[in-house]
């Protein structure tokens, strides 16, 4: 799992309140929205939790705007097209290294763009 303030565009997708969340499996989902969220066992001992975040797609249709876009380079960090979906392309960026290229199995990753979260800016 990493935290991350890549892009304004997460920020501007969910806006201040709302870290996006980005992950090559969804087994991990799941698990991480229970996790953010107040359990009835919790409550009742005077503690609640409050992080809620909202997954979003990791589309692979985008990946070519980081790996083809380039001239000199295997990878690009910022496309060179229009720049929507920029924080899509961010978190493929990032998924480009969790994978055990030797063996090309994909390690299981949780991305959240926490750029959001300053309520007074």
């Amino acid at each position: 799992i990493d935290f991350a303030t890549l892009t304004g565009a997460a920020r501007v997708a969910l806006g201040i309140e709302l870290p996006a969340l980005f992950s090559n499996t969804e087994t991990l989902i799941p698990m991480l929205l229970k996790a953010s969220s107040s359990s009835p066992s919790l409550e009742e001992k005077g503690v609640g939790i409050d992080d809620p975040f909202w997954p979003m797609p990791l589309w692979e249709g985008y990946r070519d705007r980081i790996t083809k876009s380039s001239k000199i380079a295997d990878l690009r960090n910022v496309p060179s097209d229009n720049g929507l979906g920029g924080a899509i392309t961010a978190a493929l960026y990032l998924n480009e290294f969790v994978t055990k290229k030797e063996q090309q199995q994909q390690v299981p990753w949780v991305h959240l763009d926490v750029y959001g979260l300053d309520k007074d800016s």
